[in-house]
């Protein structure tokens, strides 16, 4: 068989780029259930890597449903390659499409959550949020990482949609996109404000879910994930308040919000 990939170069996480290979071959040659793949020998000699990395990336795509393996045999196309399992694909560097397309997946995922939010709160739910809000002003005010803080946020945010399948959605993305959420909160992110406009953001969202507006906290969560990704560099495309900050249209839906007190509720 030949394959399309082409030798790697060795960025961190080798083995997720060399899974991520494999698995577009599989789709591009739109091989059958049941092939066979090349050994591990060869793989480790088309893309330039260790026998370890060759397992490691097998490994994963067997966790994910990709393929299957037989003992003596290697590894096979499995049955329903690739639909057993969802991850995030970011291969590429910040600014770039991957990370663009999971922004723009968080805009819709979470201005939904935070609309339903609004419509369906409990005086239980808004003390969730709240929690994760005042863990978030502590580390503001200590200049500590809040990133853990901010990850129980949106999950917060998406338990008070009355949702089950949202929280436990946003509780994935939280996990395999938290690291977007340290240059927010490290010495930098804390010495450049950028703490400060993320925790200012969150506190809108909050604002417009305690007060039942759904319009408002949609487009206060559509205005905040449009800053996040602006603040790494990250250029999103027809996204309301896109290219805007919070945006002329996002700004005057959310920023009405307020800051008001955690504790005060509709």
């Amino acid at each position: 068989m030949t394959m399309l990939a082409a030798p790697l170069d060795r960025p961190p996480r080798l083995s997720d780029r060399v899974s991520h290979q494999i698995e577009a071959w599989i789709r591009e040659l739109g091989l059958a259930p049941g092939t066979q793949l090349p050994t591990e020998k060869a793989l480790c000699e088309r893309f330039g890597v260790s026998r370890a990395v060759v397992r490691e990336a097998i490994s994963r795509l067997k966790a994910e449903g990709c393929v299957e393996t037989r003992q003596g045999l290697g590894a096979f196309v499995a049955a329903h390659p690739g639909e057993g399992s969802f991850r995030l694909m970011r291969e590429s560097e910040p600014g770039g499409g991957d990370v663009a397309d999971v922004f723009e997946l968080r805009c819709m995922v979470e201005s939904g959550a935070a609309e339903l939010a609004a419509l369906r709160r409990t005086d239980e739910a808004l003390a969730r949020i709240e929690r994760a809000l005042d863990e978030m002003e502590r580390a503001l005010a200590g200049g500590r990482d809040g990133a853990a803080a901010d990850d129980a946020f949106h999950v917060a945010v998406a338990a008070a949609s009355g949702n089950r399948q949202l929280e436990r959605f946003l509780a994935y993305m939280g996990r395999q996109f938290s690291d977007s959420r340290m240059p927010t909160w490290d010495e930098d992110g804390h010495r450049a404000g950028r703490a400060a406009q993320a925790q200012a953001e969150h506190r809108r969202i909050y604002e417009a879910i305690r007060r039942g507006d759904a319009a408002a906290a949609g487009a206060a969560a559509r205005a905040h994930l449009v800053a996040a990704a602006q603040r790494l560099d990250v250029a999103l495309r027809d996204v309301p308040g896109a290219g805007q900050g919070l945006g002329a249209m996002d700004a005057d839906r959310a920023g009405s919000a307020g800051s008001g007190t955690f504790g005060e509720r509709a």
